[in-house]
């Protein structure tokens, strides 16, 4: 069964996404009970969309950090590691900090917000001595970027987190290695990483 979904329709025009078909699908695949989750997905969406970006911002982050439970991917896919769809947390309601950056970073494009203004970023969680991933935005590439985190859900400036250690970060434009300060080179390697192309790949073929 393949869903309609795709990075570039997500990214673009959500009216086109959220069909009848879709949510038909979706609730053949993750039950009846998740149908309501992914209309108020769309819904949230819809009203990010004509927002400023900080509004949109706060709007992704608080649904994302409210509808989907922290899980790690051992108990959650049964795999050490394992980057979901937004499809795949949404419906399964579930997914490790990768899988929230991501979930936010799809919401996000949706609602409008320029991907060069987005990075995931692989940072140190230093409280809990982990390794750990974030979302980032940028207003402007000299600006301090804001963290969207599942750990601490209000939004702050990079520089209010010193419980993070930045290491790198990246979006679909490029891979970033991160400077002292916690903002990454300006200069994208031409590499990328495998998981985040395997992870636009499942998302085009519908998962």
């Amino acid at each position: 069964m393949s869903l309609v979904f795709s990075a570039v329709c997500l990214a673009t025009i959500t009216d086109d996404l959220f069909t009848t078909v879709f949510f038909t699908q979706v609730e053949q695949r993750y039950g009846s009970d998740r149908v309501e989750d992914f209309r108020d997905w769309q819904d949230t969406i819809n009203d990010g969309v004509t927002l400023n970006d900080y509004d949109k911002l706060n709007l992704a982050n608080q649904f994302a950090n409210r509808r989907i439970r922290f899980v790690s991917d051992n108990d959650h896919w049964d795999k050490s590691d394992y980057w979901a769809t937004p499809l795949e947390s949404l419906g399964t309601k579930g997914g490790d900090c990768e899988d929230f950056a991501i979930f936010k970073y799809f919401t996000l494009k949706a609602m409008g917000v320029d991907e060069s203004k987005m990075r995931l970023m692989y940072v140190r969680a230093l409280l809990i001595n982990e390794p750990h991933m974030v979302l980032i935005y940028f207003e402007d590439p000299k600006a301090m970027p804001l963290v969207l985190d599942n750990l601490k859900t209000k939004i702050l400036p990079a520089n209010q987190r010193r419980d993070l250690k930045p290491i790198y970060s990246f979006n679909g434009q490029g891979l970033w290695l991160a400077k002292a300060q916690g903002l990454g080179s300006t200069k994208p390697t031409s590499g990328g990483t495998k998981s985040w192309t395997d992870l636009v790949n499942r998302i085009e073929n519908g998962e």
